[in-house]
């Protein structure tokens, strides 16, 4: 059975390909992703692999976690479920009927 591990502490240039060299060595790699800011295209700085085995997961998680990267350490983990979180709303909360006049100037 697969699993997912949370791998913080990368570079900021690291790319879901770079992520993929780096696990290879430790079994198949199902999926890699970098967390990316939406804002400046940058790493966050974190992202997962989804390794085939469990097996795999462990011998990543003991040869990777602390281990120096560009002068800042690993840290590699098994992934916690993602939390539910509520629903976005993207509602203008101004008056909506556009008769607000607090601001006019008559």
């Amino acid at each position: 059975m697969a699993i997912k591990l949370f791998v913080a502490g990368l570079p900021f240039t690291m790319t879901d390909n770079d992520l993929r060299d780096m696990f290879t060595q430790y079994g198949t790699v199902v999926s890699t992703q970098v967390v990316i800011d939406r804002d400046n295209g940058r790493s966050k700085g974190f992202g997962f692999v989804e390794l085939a085995t469990e097996s795999e997961g462990q011998a990543a998680i003991a040869g990777l976690d602390k281990k120096d990267m560009d002068g800042r350490p690993l840290t590699v983990s098994v992934a916690r479920p993602r939390e539910q979180r509520p629903a976005r709303s993207f509602q203008n909360h101004s008056n909506t009927a556009g008769n607000d006049h607090r601001h006019s100037h008559r």
